[in-house]
């Protein structure tokens, strides 16, 4: 009785069905609990997002460029000793800042 290896999925790249073929068992085994792992999470946060993005979003400021997500919070950076707000959000997995103006010294 012989056994032939398994299939990989088509949609695989072969560069990780490679590393894989190279593995040894115990690698696998811990390959495929870190993947199930993180699949769990990659899950969880695109569940998350598309929560964040179907909740009710507050009217957009007045003073929100078109350009600026609804979502997006104010930040203070302070630059060669002068403080400035910038509009930043989330894309994906990097944080994008758009300036807004300088930091009034009387407020």
């Amino acid at each position: 009785m012989s056994y032939e290896p398994p299939s990989p999925p088509a949609n695989l790249p072969t560069e990780i069905v490679n590393t894989l073929n190279e593995a040894t068992s115990e690698h696998l085994r811990d390959v495929a609990s870190y993947a199930e792992t993180l699949a769990e999470y990659k899950e969880r946060e695109a569940r998350l997002e598309e929560e964040a993005d179907d909740a009710d979003v507050e009217e957009r400021p007045d003073d929100l460029p078109d350009d600026v997500p609804a979502k997006a919070t104010i930040t203070i950076k302070e630059i060669n000793d002068n403080r400035y707000y910038y509009w930043q959000w989330r894309e994906g997995d990097s944080v994008t800042s758009k300036y807004k103006g300088p930091v009034n010294p009387d407020e």
